[in-house]
């Protein structure tokens, strides 16, 4: 008996090759009927004999194409029509929701193979793609996802390419970015001042590359700046050029041997270079590899394979053998060039340039994870590959579109509404730039179209400083605008990405700044969040000062000498922190430190960590956000711990003993990496005891760790040790960064907590996130 059944199928399934795969398990069960997209769905209705539609149903569900993301299949009972032919029908528009937009995928092995292969008609092609791999988010400007809806739109297809586009055997069949050599985007070459044209651009940029000069490559989401990673002399060109005197660089293999060739590679590290995503991946460096200049006092590098047809004909080129540094094309903190337009921004940072004609529709930045004890992946900043995929939130959630505008650093945004999805941005830098503003609100606006998701209410942190947060009230224009506590945001976001809001936890929050709700800076928490829209303080390192306020964050040698006054330890000119400052400085802060004049009170561990990498002598002057913590970090992996420990009392964690442990341990000659690995275990040890106090005293059997200091993988590997053999469930980031990256997500949550607690005339300019919020200890 034949039965007709239709399907409606909701999440990534447009530009990913969905309605041709169902087309080919339609032929392999000799099915008849049709697939097609809406704007929200993917719609298919299969006739035949009831056990080869059911077997196809499950084939659909089971054996997707490696890009698509299922989140819903609801089938129906049609009666059937008689058919006995499958077809793929024109896109419709009468829903009035939107998919899931995919992102950007590295090209697969089957263009990789075509395209070395002489005898395939797209040898050499820059661009080739499949439904399988290539551009989706960056090149997608409509939906539903057809071909005018996207930057190939100004590219018609070859009689060849149609061909393929429109025979349900190919794997091109309904590839929107098809193209060949006779029909696709060009590459150019614009070589320096004074020099000749080419017509071989990838030759040019290859030689040029070779010979020592640094080539802006446009590629997928924007621009990057390239050099060769084994000259020392022209790394420290591309760092004078982008005043960039430390920050390590990012660096580009053809493949996973010449991967293996600069770091060392156990089979999660591969698994993580080789996924789809292709991000860059943080793995120890092998000695030599790479001009050490690279990633300055570093054990890692941060290693991504070739991603792009673009990238793999340059290492054809160059040799499988040669590493690229491949760094966003940028100045710091600014957002990466994407447009030719644009690349006046980097005036002075390229000799030439290796640039194409495919538009760019919004600009993505190189996603990077790190690799815990587990070999589990731990984002630190999430962009290409992933965004704008939403993080399913579970719990009840308000009926408004929020908008959620993160932090003033590793800036992200998110857009969530009562169906579950926060669909985070990718990465977009620092907001105190004009540019990344001007980048921000292009992809709010992109993303907001895409999502048919129009903000009702904004939910911004409470700095009151802060660029997110002034662009929230401008923005709001009558709209509600809660302010979230960083911290609590933070935490939140942790319970939201492991779908658990609602559920109590102590969240161990640590992190450079954020603004408390006694005014002072805050950094060193512990929060109860009982339910999501309220937390209370029940612990924190106990405060100290930046000295100069801001100034001690780039001179991290004021915050030891803060900390050495309260231990009560002289100022003498043996101890690195006093060294490093001059008598005029020395002087002032004399005079400040003991009265408390321009002293900012912080409890930050991110900034406890800084004072401690002074007081080692490991970094006296931090030029990029965390650098002093990092290379603390990577100096304690190579020590053995002495013996040092914090006091704590009723939550409250005392640096006092350590500072003073310290202090004696280099005036008695103990090696500075052990004092690093000793001071790293002691907050091991003394916050395992202070979030394990606090979660028994309220009844709590989860404890969560966030914050940017939980990029140190000495910290959160140790602690999440520790708490799990004191019986606890430790929960820790595994989708969205801990660091600032991932705190849009939390804010949102937050937000629609408040909304459904609140009356809606109350909403307005209240911060919601504090009423249960006890007293700074």
């Amino acid at each position: 008996m034949n039965v007709r059944v239709r399907l409606d199928i909701t999440g990534v399934v447009q530009g990913v090759g969905f309605r041709p795969a169902v087309a080919r398990i339609a032929a392999e069960f000799r099915l008849g009927g049709l697939v097609y997209n809406d704007a929200g769905s993917v719609h298919c209705e299969l006739e035949g004999p009831v056990g080869d539609v059911d077997a196809a149903i499950a084939a659909i569900q089971h054996r997707p194409p490696p890009m698509a993301r299922i989140d819903t299949l609801r089938s129906k009972r049609l009666e059937p029509h008689g058919d006995n032919n499958f077809e793929i029908v024109g896109s419709r528009n009468g829903d009035d929701s939107r998919t899931l937009v995919p992102p950007d995928i590295a090209v697969c092995e089957d263009c990789l193979r075509e395209m070395r292969d002489p005898a395939d008609r797209r040898y050499g092609h820059p661009f080739i793609t499949c439904t399988n791999c290539g551009p989706r988010y960056t090149v997608i400007t409509d939906l539903p996802y057809d071909r005018p809806a996207t930057t190939m739109t100004g590219f018609p297809m070859c009689a060849s390419c149609a061909a393929e586009y429109h025979d349900p055997l190919d794997r091109r069949y309904h590839a929107q970015t098809v193209a060949c050599p006779d029909c696709g985007p060009r590459l150019a070459w614009w070589p320096g001042a004074g020099e000749p044209e080419t017509g071989d651009p990838i030759g040019a940029a290859a030689a040029a590359l070779r010979a020592g000069r640094i080539v802006a490559v446009k590629g997928i989401g924007g621009f990057h700046l390239a050099c060769r990673a084994d000259d020392p002399t022209v790394v420290a060109e591309l760092r004078r050029r982008k005043s960039r005197p430390a920050k390590p660089f990012a660096v580009m293999v053809a493949d996973l041997a010449a991967a293996a060739d600069i770091a060392m590679l156990d089979d999660a590290a591969a698994a993580a270079l080789t996924a789809p995503s292709a991000p860059i991946v943080l793995v120890a460096r092998l000695p030599g590899g790479v001009a050490d200049d690279v990633a300055p006092g570093l054990a890692d590098l941060g290693v991504m394979l070739a991603y792009s047809p673009v990238h793999h004909q340059l290492f054809d080129r160059l040799g499988g053998s040669m590493t690229l540094v491949m760094t966003s094309a940028n100045q710091g903190g600014s957002p990466i060039v994407f447009r030719d337009e644009d690349l006046g921004w980097i005036d002075g940072l390229a000799d030439a340039v290796l640039t194409h004609d495919r538009p760019i529709h919004v600009p993505c930045e190189d996603s990077v994870v790190a690799l815990d004890d587990h070999g589990a992946q731990v984002p630190l900043r999430r962009s290409r590959g992933y965004a704008p995929l939403p993080v399913s939130v579970s719990g009840p959630l308000a009926e408004r579109v929020i908008l959620a505008t993160g932090g003033d650093l590793k800036t992200t945004f998110c857009l969530m509404g009562a169906d579950g999805h926060a669909h985070m941005s990718s990465h977009l830098g620092d907001m105190a730039d004009l540019r990344t503003q001007s980048c921000f609100d292009a992809a709010l606006q992109h993303l907001a179209f895409m999502t048919d998701r129009t903000p009702d209410v904004i939910a911004c942190d409470m700095h009151p400083g802060y660029a997110t947060t002034a662009w929230a009230r401008n923005y709001a224009m009558g709209r509600s605008v809660v302010a979230v506590q960083h911290h609590h945001a933070h935490a939140v976001s942790l319970l939201a990405e492991h779908r658990r809001l609602g559920t109590p936890v102590i969240a161990v929050t640590y992190d450079g700044t954020g603004y408390g709700t006694d005014g002072t800076i805050w950094g060193g928490e512990l929060l109860a969040v009982t339910d999501t829209a309220r937390f209370t303080r029940v612990g924190h390192l106990r405060p100290f000062a930046l000295p100069g306020g801001d100034g001690a964050v780039r001179q991290p040698a004021r915050i030891a000498l803060d900390l050495l006054h309260r231990a009560g330890v002289d100022w003498a000119g043996d101890l690195p922190p006093v060294a490093a400052l001059d008598e005029t400085a020395l002087h002032i802060l004399r005079q400040q430190i003991p009265r408390g004049l321009g002293c900012v009170p912080t409890t930050s561990m991110g900034r406890l960590f800084d004072a401690v990498a002074s007081l080692l002598g490991v970094c006296q002057v931090v030029t990029y956000e965390g650098q002093a913590a990092v290379e603390l970090e990577h100096l304690a992996r190579r020590g053995q711990p002495s013996p040092l420990d914090f006091t704590v009392t009723d939550g409250v964690v005392d640096s006092t003993p350590v500072i003073a442990g310290i202090v004696e341990g280099l005036r008695a000659g103990m090696l500075v990496a052990d004092l690093a690995a000793g001071f790293h275990q002691a907050v091991v040890r003394a916050s395992a005891a202070a979030a394990a106090e606090c979660a028994r005293a309220a009844g709590i059997s989860v404890i969560g760790l966030t914050g940017g200091v939980f990029s140190n993988r000495i910290l959160l590997q140790g602690l999440r040790a520790a708490l799990s053999d004191r019986g606890f469930e430790v929960l820790s980031h595994r989708i969205v960064p801990c660091n600032d990256g991932g705190l849009a997500l939390g804010q949102a949550a937050i937000a629609a907590a408040t909304l459904i607690d609140a009356e809606p005339a109350a909403v307005s300019e209240r911060n919601g996130v504090c009423a249960s919020e006890s007293p700074a200890r």
